[in-house]
């Protein structure tokens, strides 16, 4: 069975309901500390490259072209299939992220992927 996967910013409190947290974020989250984020683990390698986060710039004008880019980059990450054997058996993962945008972000990208997987 395939665990739920959320996202959650990474300056939102920490619950119980979002199971397994994993840091999803090449950059450590501005103001974050370890003790406050309650990370499990910190999947950087999952993260966009540092050129196609710096091209996006979160620009909202960029987000089909970004969501399209960072696919592609996922479907060459053999981290992606090693993350899927890891944590297949978890029941609730939650994909953390550090960005302002809730609308316009790496983690829906990701965590579309992975359900689609």
């Amino acid at each position: 069975m395939k665990p739920a996967i959320r996202i959650k910013r990474a300056y939102e409190e920490p619950e119980k309901k979002d199971g397994y947290r994993i840091l999803v974020d090449r950059l450590w989250p501005r103001g974050v500390s370890k003790h406050e984020a309650a990370f499990d683990e910190w999947a950087k390698d999952l993260a966009p490259s540092a050129e196609l986060r710096k091209w996006f710039g979160h620009d909202p004008n960029l987000w089909g072209e970004f969501q399209k880019r960072y696919r592609a980059e996922l479907k060459k990450n053999s981290e992606v299939d090693t993350f899927i054997e890891q944590h297949e058996d978890k029941k609730v993962i939650t994909l953390v992220y550090g960005a302002k945008d809730e609308a316009h972000n790496h983690a829906l990208v990701l965590q579309q992927y992975l359900m689609e997987r």
